[in-house]
């Protein structure tokens, strides 16, 4: 018989116990993967909302723990605009507002002037007799829904809904390449400092650099905004989103969380392996005896453990882009989760699997390999 012969007929000698060690690897890859690409939708969908307004420059306030919620004063907008290597500015008021009447709680919204040249980045969502206009706000109790909120609380152009118990129509819908913002409700700067209670305030500064941008344009432009007030942090918007607090959090939970599944998944490994290196001690005996070395051994049983955990990553990674798929259309998540499993995400899914299937069967197969003949026949009559 041929070596990978024996390697497939010895997985699949106990079919029952190698279904369940699949499963439980199969659900740790799954775990792992799913986690992992829901921090990186996560991340993508920040990165979106600026790269839709071609955002060159996030600018906020110095040292604070979340950037998100910054307090920046809302007059140096104008001063940032009128740099030599800025093209404009914009200012951005970023809270989280619920519309209790419809059920529809913790949605991102942002403030933004009605006459700042962001609402024309907003590009009007398609549908018969809705946005006929450009999107802009003629009153200060008018907002702009995202596709995905509109469509979760089915509300069209010139419908109403309650805020704080008063009544907002809705001027428009918009559709943007972020997920974020899709779910997300704009409304006139001042109507929602007044609804923060943040008056003269904005949580950061969107600034679009003049073009051609020469080599070393994007640091010296952060230096002489840093330079107007001790008290601004101005960042690349690459920076700004990979350094940011929630970023962070999220990938680091993603990571703790898959740090269980691999310790989970190792120890079921283990257990399987040793299990079939016991049973098959007086099998692996003979091996020995008709000369077989160590190393030929020892290959033969990691073979093994590999071959059930490249099955497991590919079984978990497809169930982890089936599950991740059917959560984001979920009601409570359209609109706020969009997971990006990517090539990186999935081979790192198969490089933590082999690791998984390596570790795993290294204490069997260095067991087996020190067996002597006359020890395993001792062993096992």
């Amino acid at each position: 018989m041929r070596f990978p012969s024996l390697v497939l007929r010895n997985i699949t000698r106990r079919r029952f116990r190698t279904g369940l060690t699949l499963l439980a690897l199969a659900t740790a890859m799954a775990a792992i993967v799913s986690l992992l690409g829901i921090a990186n939708g996560f991340r993508k969908s920040f990165a979106d909302v600026y790269d839709a307004h071609a955002v060159d420059v996030v600018v906020s306030r110095q040292g604070s723990a979340d950037r998100l919620s910054s307090a920046v004063d809302a007059a140096v907008v104008a001063r940032i605009a009128t740099l030599p290597a800025v093209d404009r500015a914009a200012g951005v008021l970023l809270d989280t507002l619920s519309l209790e009447k419809e059920g529809v709680y913790g949605i991102p919204t942002m403030g933004i002037a009605p006459d700042s040249w962001l609402l024309a980045d907003f590009a009007p969502a398609a549908g018969p007799g809705e946005n006929a206009a450009p999107l802009r706000f003629s009153l200060a109790r008018e907002i702009l829904l995202g596709s995905n909120l509109a469509a979760r609380l089915g509300v069209r152009a010139g419908g109403e809904l309650t805020l704080f118990d008063e009544a907002y129509r809705v001027a428009g819908v918009f559709h943007s390449p972020s997920v974020w913002e899709n779910g997300s409700m704009i409304m006139p700067l001042a109507t929602l400092q007044g609804i923060a209670d943040r008056p003269g305030q904005v949580t950061y500064v969107n600034v679009v650099l003049r073009r051609p941008l020469a080599a070393g344009g994007l640091d010296a432009a952060l230096a002489q905004i840093d330079a107007l007030d001790p008290r601004l942090l101005a960042l690349g918007t690459g920076e700004f989103v990979q350094t940011d607090t929630r970023m962070k959090l999220a990938e680091a939970m993603a990571w703790m969380t898959s740090i269980v599944a691999i310790a989970i998944g190792g120890i079921g490994t283990l257990n399987t392996m040793m299990t079939s290196v016991l049973e098959r001690t007086k099998e692996i005996g003979i091996l020995r005896a008709i000369g077989w070395p160590r190393r030929r051994v020892v290959a033969m049983i990691l073979l093994e453990s590999c071959a059930l955990a490249v099955c497991a990553a590919l079984l978990g990674a497809l169930a982890a882009i089936v599950f991740t798929g059917l959560l984001a259309r979920a009601p409570a998540a359209a609109g706020i989760l969009a997971p990006a499993i990517d090539a990186s995400i999935l081979v790192r899914g198969f490089l933590i699997a082999l690791g998984i299937g390596l570790l795993g069967a290294w204490l069997p197969a260095w067991r087996a390999a020190r067996l002597l003949p006359t020890e395993a026949f001792r062993e096992q009559p």
